[in-house]
């Protein structure tokens, strides 16, 4: 269920444009897609079309009107291509932005560890410079896919003396390096989507060091602002479950609900209508050009909780169907990517929808980032050490 919106007359001509070349390509490949700039068109050319807001929401509706499905590539859609482009060398982007595009090369995400999940800046994983190769050690977890990924952004401690967010340098990681041991953790959804990830000795050339040494940090925050704008489309909380749409067409097949669940109902489709203006007004910014700011904070607190309100009423609305498991994973074509189908799985949407207001950065995180940046609340400080701790997950 999405926003209705007017547009200019121009919209009619990025839609002659995309429906020309769709009549040429009824059944692109992914390798198409990205060859014509539609996998990410807000990108710069070559790898987009520098595409204006108008020209990126009128994309979007013409390959869902045709059925057409971008590459599952979240990490590095979504993250890791923005700070390669951001950041990265001419030859950096050469080498890991085609596969991004294409979905070929699947990424992952390697932040959080064990002592440091939403206050990142305590991160532990080192790497220390030896010859052309820097050697890691540590453990990373809560990862995300990494078991299929060809690569992961990495985030590790490179200068043991600076404090902090100083000193930490971002890596475009090779997930088959020797001395990288993979790990999935299973889940209360029974799948195992999540991994930790262990790293021995591992040797990562200094050539895939994003960016300067010991500089990692402002770009790990553009990474995250990503984060938290990607998580969501079309108000289904990281794309992992039924949207609003789909727990309407539910209540009218279990019959008339009573007036507190219709009220919950409708309050529901009122939410969803908010976040899909917040989304909008969140691409638009983003492909005008402009870093994500608090807003998408905002955004993710809300579709977050929203997601939760959400899976709960359709999982009891579904009875006894509530209690079945029968989510079956999607993704490219050989099945890799772990995300699920939206068709009426709500007994993964429920038993998932705990860790919305987890990843990506606690609900506490947004709302600290949120007083801090929208309403000048002073700063939240950690009583052990007087850091603003806001400013560390940012």
């Amino acid at each position: 269920m999405t926003l209705p919106i007017e547009l200019p007359p121009q919209a009619e001509r990025y839609r002659d444009e995309v429906r020309g070349w769709l009549a040429g390509h009824p059944s692109p490949s992914r390798a198409e897609l990205a060859g014509a700039g539609l996998v990410a068109p807000h990108w710069p050319r070559p790898w987009g079309l520098d595409a204006d807001p108008l020209h990126q929401l009128v994309i979007d509706e013409e390959l869902r009107a045709a059925g057409v499905r971008r590459p599952v590539n979240p990490v590095g859609i979504g993250w890791a291509g923005p700070t390669i482009l951001a950041a990265g060398t001419e030859e950096q982007q050469q080498r890991f932005l085609p596969g991004i595009l294409d979905g070929s090369e699947l990424w992952c995400q390697l932040f959080s560890e064990p002592g440091a999940g939403s206050d990142l800046a305590r991160l532990s994983v080192r790497a220390r410079l030896d010859g052309d190769e820097w050697v890691v050690t540590g453990q990373k977890v809560w990862n995300g896919m990494a078991q299929w990924a060809r690569y992961g952004i990495l985030l590790a401690r490179t200068h043991p003396q600076a404090t902090k967010q100083h000193g930490v340098t971002y890596f475009a990681c090779p997930m088959d390096t020797p001395g990288i041991e993979v790990r999935p953790l299973r889940t209360m959804t029974g799948d195992d989507e999540f991994t930790a990830v262990f790293f021995d000795d591992a040797r990562i050339p200094a050539g895939n060091v994003i960016g300067e040494p010991g500089q990692g940090w402002p770009l790990a925050k553009v990474t995250l602002a990503n984060e938290r704008v990607a998580l969501s489309s079309d108000a289904s909380p990281w794309g992992v479950g039924p949207t609003v749409g789909r727990l309407v067409e539910l209540a009218r097949r279990a019959g008339e609900p009573d007036p507190l669940r219709r009220q919950a109902i409708a309050r529901l489709v009122v939410e969803s209508r908010v976040i899909d203006a917040l989304r909008l007004r969140t691409v638009a910014s983003a492909i005008q050009g402009r870093p994500p700011g608090p807003e998408s904070s905002i955004r993710k607190l809300l579709v977050d909780l929203h997601g939760q309100r959400l899976y709960r009423i359709g999982h009891d609305l579904a009875g006894a169907d509530g209690l079945l498991a029968g989510a079956a994973p999607y993704g490219d074509e050989g099945g890799r990517a772990p995300y699920r189908h939206g068709g009426g799985m709500w007994d993964f949407a429920f038993l998932f929808s705990p860790a919305l207001t987890i990843g990506g950065g606690t609900s506490e995180v947004q709302r600290t980032i949120i007083g801090e940046k929208l309403l000048g609340l002073p700063k939240d400080v950690d009583a052990d050490d007087g850091v603003a701790w806001a400013d560390l997950v940012r």
